[in-house]
């Protein structure tokens, strides 16, 4: 309860130190979810100047305010994240198996019953596909997990 009355009696100055303080928790917690309610709170800090000397109940319609201003101010965040251009120049990045689709590599441990074993660079990989003697060559056409789907060469 004294804090409330606290930041009752701080007025705008209570919200321009919570705001400031969510844009540092921003800073140290990972997302970008703080920094739109941090903003909420120094725009209502600004909001509230005129308003210093009108008593306790302020503060009650200061809370109403904040809410409706963090939500705003989170819709608009996300509406502005959104339009970012988020096309990568390394799609397959982090998709080692989808990245050696096309390829060419040569099965290390014969293709039988539709399962066997290839050998690409310095890697082996299971490979499922048509049934492929040991050295023959084959071709990566796609990936079921961690397993290559090769066919014949």
């Amino acid at each position: 309860m004294e804090l409330l009355v606290f930041f009752a009696e701080s007025g705008p100055w209570g919200w321009f130190i919570v705001g400031l303080l969510l844009l540092v928790a921003e800073l140290i917690v990972p997302g970008v979810f703080l920094i739109w309610v941090g903003i909420a709170a120094l725009i209502l800090g600004l909001l509230s100047l005129p308003f210093q000397g009108f008593g306790f109940w302020v503060w009650q319609l200061q809370l109403v305010l904040f809410a409706v201003l963090a939500f705003v101010s989170i819709l608009v965040g996300r509406r502005v994240l959104s339009r970012r251009d988020t096309t990568s120049d390394q799609p397959l990045l982090n998709q080692r198996a989808a990245s050696l689709i096309g390829r060419t590599a040569i099965v290390s441990e014969a293709i039988t019953n539709g399962r066997g074993r290839i050998k690409l660079d310095d890697t082996t990989w299971t490979a499922e596909g048509p049934d492929a003697a040991q050295g023959a060559t084959v071709r990566i056409t796609g990936n079921d997990g961690g397993k290559l789907v090769v066919e014949p060469v």
